[in-house]
């Protein structure tokens, strides 16, 4: 089992800036791909960004030059740092993880279905 606790999240507006942490504990952390799902209400959840254990990172188009995401294996934490926020950003934030099982395709990390083990979620709400 792995458990998941993100905080950060809050109201800011348009522009602004909020950086989500995610710690994480029970399996060794550096041998998981850690992700941000995020979902707003009456819409599905939607992939933001990932990182793999060897530190690739991946991004939805919509993120890209805006969010960061990163990890520190040292304190078991990954983050995403979110700049140049937009209402459309506005969502509750999952941090989620699973096993890397290593190769070179990526594509299973990028939606929502792969991921087994997910934390309570954090809300974003940028204000216009």
């Amino acid at each position: 089992q792995v458990q998941l606790v993100e905080s950060g999240g809050g109201l800011v507006q348009a522009g602004g800036s909020l950086r989500l942490s995610c710690a994480a504990s029970g399996r060794p952390f550096s041998r998981y791909v850690m992700a941000w799902i995020r979902q707003d209400i009456g819409k599905e959840r939607e992939f933001v960004a990932a990182i793999r254990t060897d530190d690739t990172t991946y991004y939805t188009d919509s993120v890209k030059d805006r969010f960061t995401i990163s990890r520190d294996n040292a304190k078991s934490t990954v983050y995403l740092q979110m700049n140049s926020l937009k209402p459309e950003d506005t969502a509750t934030y999952y941090c989620v993880a699973t096993f890397d099982y290593g190769g070179p395709d990526y594509r299973p990390y990028l939606g929502p279905t792969i991921y087994a083990y997910w934390g309570q979620g954090t809300q974003v709400t940028v204000s216009s």
